[in-house]
């Protein structure tokens, strides 16, 4: 089922994320509706508070976007980092292992706007799976931009939030009006 995605401007998005202990049913229905909810809306990450749920879940495929590599490593070894596409991190902790690099983002709860922001180009990850099983590995390039992008968000940070204050200023009329109009919609659903 596809979820109606929150914007900009619903507080949902600044809620911290409550740990996932175990797999339910409602879990495990709630991953798929996300990755249909990412894959309808030509996303590459999609983390629970934007489709309204304040949960340490977030759902990533790196695959549609072929123009920006990715590297992976899974128990000390070079893997391709599609052979774990779509990857579901539930709870997940990440570990800088590089300097910040700038580089290009969007977001599905910021339509059609773009920034660069700086994060580090290699991370550790350790997660739940949607087995409930704990995984380990190390990334970089987009996968690793992708997965500090979503673990943000179940933190309540958005990428707004990394911007240097230039980059800010250049589109706030873009984000009042996108948080306007979110505070206007959720008004109206209320009434």
């Amino acid at each position: 089922m596809i979820l109606p995605l929150a914007y900009y401007g619903n507080p949902i998005l600044r809620k911290k994320g409550s740990r996932i202990e175990k797999i339910t049913p409602e879990i495990e229905k709630l991953i798929e509706d996300m990755v249909d909810t990412m894959n309808e809306n030509r996303g590459i990450g999609l983390a629970a508070q934007q489709i309204g749920e304040a949960l340490q879940l977030t759902v990533i495929d790196i695959r549609p976007a072929e123009d920006r590599p990715s590297t992976l490593e899974l128990d000390g070894k070079e893997a391709d980092p599609n052979s774990i596409m779509p990857l579901i991190l539930l709870n997940p902790e990440i570990e800088p292992l590089s300097e910040e690099i700038m580089g290009p983002e969007g977001c599905l709860s910021f339509p059609e706007i773009y920034a660069d922001i700086g994060r580090p180009g290699k991370i550790r990850v350790r997660s739940l799976n949607e087995e409930g099983k704990t995984i380990s590995f190390v990334c970089g390039g987009l996968l690793s931009r992708c997965i500090q992008h979503e673990t943000d968000h179940l933190h309540g940070i958005l990428f707004t939030d990394r911007m240097d204050r230039k980059t800010k200023a250049d589109i706030r009329e873009e984000l009042e009006r996108l948080q306007s109009d979110t505070k206007a919609e959720l008004a109206n659903e209320e009434n």
